[in-house]
């Protein structure tokens, strides 16, 4: 019979999956380089705890039963494993084909799939598996995402996560007494010992590993740290071997110190260790400044919601795009993860030519590449899907910027009404944009979509006729610095175009507060504006102002060159 000691070395020697996916959750790293490693590595490490645990198993009923008996387990084992992806799979995947008008599975099927997760535990109990494993396996069989694995998730996880976890957790700790481990058994000192210097030898193997695929020493040692989490999946294990009496009380309670011990030490140095935004300090930023007129422009433009696709195609039409103003335009479909536990990010590199009735992305792609059509010339358009934590989702867009070598990114914000009131809002796009102004590794512009402003504009194709284009006029309120010359270096662009006028408002302080500024500031700001107020196609208007209420009455007296 196979020693209770080996179950024992499988929670120590484990890797837990969930465990390190709320870890990298909680520091916002889960689609970050090393949150990815981490991801694959516990999950291939939860496997094969799975596997070890099982081989386990079937030698002990070796040992205590025939050879008949250990066969009937595994052929039982496989079998269950063979209905959940040849029946239950295909089962949940028509479930999902067969949604309501508004996207979501039909309450009927929710309702078999929540039944069915709760008899699980019980049908894997009476055909001789842990019980645990019924819900995996069924877990395994579910198809990750909308519409089925997110309406899962959305109704379920408030009520695991918000009422079972926490009673689940109180009632561990009712368990939990002080008293216990005042006089230790030699067995308890054997077993803690050796769960310490698991945990050890497990640091020790994964630094080893990562710095010899020469990854640097921090993140090395954050990546370690991250593979001995624990949490509550051991917790639930040690639980488990308590109530079934084969743990001793004094040992569930060192066990549990040293949990909460890794479960607070490890965040806080893999915080300290590792941060996603050191490598974008070393990077040179770019910008549209830097880029020659007649230079291809890279450009990443994010979109979150359908109406975002109309308005930078609408905002592109109004860049005039020609042979000579060449765009490289990556377009990043930014998507929140529900319904799955990793990030993903996918290039789309076959274009769908047709629009599909059930693939809002599909159909974001579609109107795209018919843009990308219409100026064959003059841009360039590739797609990218983003599935990621809102919270985390600038990482994704800030490595794609420094992949493609991008000096502008594009990202929308809300929408405002005629009267310049605010019709929707959503505070995870606006934190997401405070993110990326803070750490990108080129120039960020913030689109908000005025839509009378923008369905004023009579776009046409360029490329069947350059006499029909619209004319129309930019304005460009400069105010002097960076960003101000960024905001005119694009204008710059876009008026090479003979149907474009382009007015620069130049606003400057009359109390003497510009002397405040740095030379080299000041004089950036005149040999941008030296070759505006010579040309002959611009119209430089300068004004004197002493605060925000002169400045806005000045700009509303020259409204007409917003039209």
């Amino acid at each position: 019979m196979i020693h209770i000691t080996y179950f024992l070395a499988t929670t120590y020697a484990g890797i837990s999956f969930p465990v390190i996916h709320d870890l990298l959750m909680e520091l916002r790293i889960l689609n970050s380089e090393l949150g990815r490693l981490g991801l694959a590595a516990a999950l291939i490490g939860d496997m094969m705890t799975i596997v070890i645990t099982l081989f386990g198993i079937w030698l002990n009923k070796l040992f205590q039963q025939r050879t008949e008996g250990v066969l009937f387990h595994m052929g039982v084992t496989m079998f269950v494993t063979v209905i959940a992806a040849f029946v239950l799979r295909p089962a949940m995947k028509w479930m999902a084909n067969h949604t309501t008008e508004t996207g979501r599975i039909k309450d009927v099927w929710f309702y078999v799939i929540v039944v069915a997760f709760m008899v699980a535990p019980l049908l894997a109990g009476t055909i001789g598996l842990q019980t645990k494993y019924g819900p995996i396996i069924l877990g395994l069989a579910v198809p990750e995402g909308p519409p089925l694995g997110s309406s899962l998730v959305e109704k379920l996880d408030p009520v695991s996560s918000e009422l079972f976890l926490p009673v689940f957790l109180a009632t561990s700790g009712m368990r939990f007494n002080l008293s216990d481990i005042r006089d230790p058994s030699q067995y308890t000192k054997d077993h803690v010992v050796g769960a310490a210097v698991t945990l050890f030898v497990k640091f020790g193997v994964s630094l080893v590993l990562t710095m010899f695929c020469k990854m640097p020493i921090k993140d090395s040692l954050a990546f370690s740290l991250i593979m001995i989490s624990k949490g509550i999946v051991e917790i639930a294990s040690y639980s488990n071997m308590k109530d079934m009496t084969i743990m001793s009380d004094e040992m569930f309670c060192y066990l549990t110190i040293m949990i909460i011990l890794v479960s607070s030490i490890v965040p806080i140095l893999v915080k300290r260790l590792y941060d996603p935004s050191r490598k974008y300090l070393c990077f040179q930023k770019r910008t549209i400044m830097n880029t020659k007129l007649n230079q291809e422009l890279r450009m990443i433009s994010c979109i979150h919601v359908p109406d975002n696709v109309n308005s930078i195609i609408s905002l592109l039409h109004a860049c005039c795009l020609t042979r000579d103003s060449f765009i490289a335009l990556d377009v990043l479909h930014l998507v929140k993860l529900r319904g799955r536990a990793t990030p993903i990010f996918i290039a789309h590199d076959a274009l769908p030519k047709t629009k599909s009735n059930c693939s809002y992305s599909e159909n974001a792609i579609v109107a795209f590449s018919e843009f990308q059509r219409n100026y064959l010339e003059s841009v360039s358009v590739k797609v990218f899907t983003a599935v990621s934590p809102p919270n985390s989702m600038y990482e994704d867009i800030c490595k794609l910027a420094m992949d493609r070598l991008t000096s502008f990114i594009l990202l929308p914000f809300h929408r405002w009404c005629i009267d310049g009131s605010t019709e929707s809002e959503d505070q995870t796009i606006r934190n997401l944009n405070f993110h990326i102004l803070e750490m990108a590794p080129c120039s960020v512009g913030i689109l908000v979509d005025v839509r009378h402003n923008l369905n004023s504009f009579n776009f046409t194709d360029k490329s069947s006729s350059s006499h029909n284009s619209s004319s129309y006029n930019i304005a460009v309120i400069f105010m002097g610095g960076q960003d101000d010359r960024e905001a005119l270096a694009l204008a710059k662009r876009i008026s090479q175009d003979e149907s474009v006028s382009l007015t620069v408002i130049h606003l400057k302080s009359s109390n003497r507060l510009d002397t405040f500024r740095a030379e080299i500031d000041r004089m950036l700001d005149e040999e941008m504006l030296s070759d505006i107020k010579e040309s002959v196609k611009s119209t430089y208007l300068e004004e004197q102002v002493t605060d925000g209420t002169e400045s806005a009455r000045f700009l509303f007296s020259r409204r007409q060159y917003q039209s």
